[in-house]
């Protein structure tokens, strides 16, 4: 957990499916947060707590998220406006639970809308559904080249595409220059309410 000077809003995100919080697109967007006067924390999920890499299923995921935003919320991160995100997996996460923990925007870092094509024939399944889902301001940070594809954009949701891949290593000044506009506006707005 990490607490901003004078916060104005928190941001809680979540890591990708077979990574950590140490990821460095988290890492830049937390940098961007805390530099706006928004406290940041790192969720990191139990099966990755537990040593395990590979994910549990959705319903768990989603009940181990919503269990620690909602602890952090009665407790370090209090009557803040509540910004909730990650990368990849956890932006998923993110999108799904939104309404359930009262979140007012949702931060998506390299949104893993369609899984690559894989030899098998079998069709590929979109998750264009979990983003529509929410209908808050949401900020996809995208990389030009991720095979994930493309979200598209809507009027609440705004779609940044940066130089890389799903990764997003090669692009982190970018993540963290569109993740700063993002926030400036949205907390600017946050405070003319």
């Amino acid at each position: 957990m990490s607490h901003a000077d004078h916060h104005r809003a928190a941001l809680v995100l979540g890591h990708g499916a077979g990574g950590s919080i140490t990821a460095g697109d988290l890492v830049a967007a937390s940098e961007s947060a805390l530099a706006r006067g928004v406290s940041v924390a790192l969720v990191e999920q139990p099966y990755r707590l537990a040593g395990r890499r590979s994910p549990a299923p959705r319903n768990q995921l989603d009940a181990a998220w919503v269990a620690v935003v909602d602890h952090l919320t009665d407790d370090d991160l209090h009557a803040l406006p509540l910004i909730v995100g990650g990368r990849s997996a956890g932006a998923r996460v993110a999108c799904r639970t939104a309404d359930v923990v009262g979140a007012v925007a949702v931060l998506c870092l390299a949104f893993p809308l369609e899984p690559p094509r894989r030899t098998t024939g079998k069709p590929v399944q979109s998750r264009l559904d979990e983003l529509d889902h929410v209908s808050i301001p949401t900020l996809v940070v995208q990389g030009e080249r991720d095979p994930f594809g493309l979200p598209p954009a809507r009027p609440d949701r705004t779609v940044v595409v940066v130089p890389g891949d799903h990764s997003l290593r090669t692009g982190l000044d970018a993540v963290r220059a569109a993740v700063d506009e993002w926030l400036a506006n949205l907390v600017a707005v946050a405070s003319a309410s």
